[in-house]
């Protein structure tokens, strides 16, 4: 029967269609004029416009980006004389403000503005450490093994388009030079990656949380670059000034990686100021080449291919309606409500969490390892969590929509300089948060996107329009398929609120211990569980690497508990309104159809590069395991399809937390 299911899995559809459709409703909404709209409507289609207008783009070459490289002091590989020009006044504290505060992109110190894990109605100034690396995570700076080819493919890339930049400014190349240079910039990084707290030094919030005052960083973390040391209070000063707040010495802010700054100073003491320079202005470059003329966006063709096992390029369309999402997702999602979205579908979704809540509460009563004081207060968290669907309201506000865009002025004919235009905007956005109370109704999300979302600073579940499709859920097609679908979803979303890292947030979204210690214990006891049984499976796809079952123990826990509450209420849906009729055509009972349903919105391709990098990088298990995982732990699945006491499907061991 199992050979069955996988049948019928590959022949319906993927989840890959529900983004394909999301896609092409965007498309034709950002291309259509309408006479009289929203001003912010307008803009979103003026970005889509430059996006997708190849032609321009391919004559302005790489000239947008060589203009601007001045205002971030320039990349010294692709320039002559730097150390004249730039290096006497050059400040470490200067280049990353500049880069953070206008370009969003923070590397070495990871300066953000975001919300107190211990007070959710403030923000707060946060120092972390990097968490974005060239190569994606550590492992791959091995440059080993299934490594080799990415590190390769990495510094060439770097090479390429160090040459075409000197090439454009009519400079030469000393290719020997450049090949030295880039050797040591991946030296540097790799010593920065290695210098970072790993994902499983970082999973426990309260641990990470460490208040103290701005004048302490000064104090106690020192980084010293050619005998010049780090001004914390100057390098803050820096980036707050630019939207116009002052940051005192006693400024209350939260310091993540203590540990990696220590590092970091020893890092720091082994490569100059120019070493510092090229790394940081690649690590920017090396993203922007998207914006600019083909010759370009080669230089990392063979790269991408090193990572994700392809060379061809999503169609440009594609491409732009994803972007214009991604920077304009009110406007975006705005526009996709109005052409394709169904209020009926509000009302069944609120139908949906409202029982599988249920259930979830009342499978605490069956949970023999949580005591009664600890069920209590996560029966008060569960009540308080607040569902988000389809939309919110305000994007059907022109006034509110205007406003949230109106210091966005696109142009049509300069697409890079309007990627630039974004990068600003969203980082001034974040930074101007500072001394704003949290708003708790607004929306994690847009809606234009197949996703759903647990928040635990605001204990808010969300779900977009855009995952309100099939195969998710559709107000036509059966219940056990909405159940399985979307109804898992929701479970899933619920459960995070009661992960090993939503846990630790309490009904308000505080990091607060609301746990008795006998209570946490058991806890960690079975997460245990969960953990290795997900380390044990090897993946082909990933030339046999094993998958990291502390990485992705929140989403496993998190896919364990929504299959199981799903299940438990679309059986209570059939006690109370009776069996479904049977699918015509489809010789599978609803039982089936629901863990079918659940099984075919995982399903998916990779290529073997590609399948690597999830591995390293991906919160989530890969879609095979995280369908094969959570239904070994479930014996409802073994029932319905009649599993023998020796298949896989029926381990020794079953793990449950939820």
């Amino acid at each position: 029967m199992l050979v069955t299911l996988v049948h019928y899995i590959v022949e319906m559809r993927q989840v890959l269609w529900s983004r394909v459709e999301i896609q092409n409703t965007t498309e034709g909404v950002l291309e259509k004029t309408v006479e009289g709209e929203a001003a912010a409507l307008t803009e979103a289609k003026t970005l889509y416009k430059s996006c997708t207008n190849e032609t321009l783009i391919e004559l302005r070459g790489g000239g947008p980006l060589l203009d601007m490289l001045p205002d971030v002091f320039e990349w010294p590989m692709a320039v002559d004389n730097w150390e004249n020009d730039y290096g006497k006044t050059w400040r470490l504290e200067d280049v990353i403000a500049r880069l953070n505060e206008k370009y969003g992109t923070q590397l070495l110190v990871n300066f953000f503005v975001g919300t107190d894990d211990r007070d959710s109605n403030s923000y707060i100034i946060h120092f972390d450490q990097q968490t974005s690396l060239g190569l994606l995570s550590r492992d791959y700076y091995t440059c080993d093994g299934p490594y080799a080819e990415a590190c390769r493919a990495y510094e060439q890339f770097m090479i390429d388009l160090a040459k075409l930049i000197r090439t454009d400014r009519g400079l030469e190349i000393n290719e020997t030079h450049i090949r030295e240079e880039v050797t040591r910039v991946v030296d540097l990084e790799r010593a920065i990656a290695n210098a970072t707290d790993t994902p499983e030094d970082r999973n426990n919030p309260v641990l990470l949380y460490n208040e103290m005052e701005l004048r302490e960083l000064n104090n106690n973390f020192t980084l010293e670059i050619d005998s010049q040391a780090f001004n914390w209070s100057y390098f803050t000063a820096k980036i707050m000034d630019t939207v116009n707040i002052s940051i005192p010495e006693t400024e209350k802010i939260i310091l993540y990686s203590p540990n990696y700054y220590r590092r970091l100073n020893f890092v720091l003491a082994k490569y100059t100021k120019r070493d510092l320079q090229n790394y940081m202005v690649w690590r920017f470059v090396m993203n922007m080449v998207v914006g600019l003329s083909r010759a370009y966006r080669d230089t990392r063709k063979a790269f991408r291919k090193a990572l994700s096992g392809t060379t061809s390029e999503v169609a440009v369309w594609r491409q732009c309606a994803l972007y214009v999402n991604n920077n304009m997702d009110n406007a975006v999602g705005r526009l996709y409500v109005q052409e394709a979205f169904s209020e009926k579908s509000k009302e069944l979704m609120n139908e949906m969490i409202k029982d599988i809540r249920e259930v979830f509460i009342r499978n605490l009563d069956d949970l023999t390892w949580m005591d009664a004081v600890t069920k209590k207060a996560a029966e008060e968290k569960a009540r308080a969590i607040r569902e988000r669907i389809g939309y919110s309201e305000h994007i059907m506000d022109d006034k509110y929509l205007n406003n949230e865009y109106k210091d966005l002025n696109y142009s049509a004919e300069e697409y890079f300089e309007n990627i630039l235009q974004n990068l600003e905007y969203v980082q001034k956005k974040r930074l101007r948060k500072l001394r704003v109370k949290v708003n708790k109704e607004e929306w994690v999300t847009g809606a234009a996107v197949v996703n759903a979302f647990y928040s635990s600073s605001k204990n808010q579940i969300v779900f977009p329009a855009g995952i309100l499709q099939p195969p998710f859920f559709s107000k036509g097609q059966a219940k056990s398929l909405n159940y399985g679908g979307i109804g898992m979803v929701i479970g899933h979303e619920i459960t995070h609120g009661f992960d090993d890292n939503g846990r630790n947030y309490d009904e308000d979204g505080d990091l607060k211990d609301w746990w008795t210690p006998n209570s946490t214990q058991r806890f960690l006891e079975l997460s245990k569980c969960i953990v290795d049984q997900y380390s044990n499976f090897s993946w082909s796809c990933a030339k046999g690497l094993n998958l990291n079952g502390n990485n992705t123990l929140g989403e496993n826990i998190a896919d364990n508990g929504g299959i199981r509450q799903a299940y438990q209420a679309y059986k209570n849906f059939v006690k109370h309104n009776g069996e479904e009729p049977p699918l015509p055509g489809i010789d599978l009972s609803h039982d089936q159809l629901f863990f079918l349903n659940f099984a075919q919105v995982w399903c998916g391709t990779h290529r073997p590069e590609q399948a690597v990098n999830s591995i390293k990088i991906d919160v989530h298990s890969p879609g095979k395991f995280r369908v094969l995982g959570s239904l070994q732990n479930f014996p409802e699945f073994a029932k319905a399809f009649n599993c023998n006491k020796s298949s896989y499907m029926v381990p020794d061991k079953i793990c449950r937390v939820w």
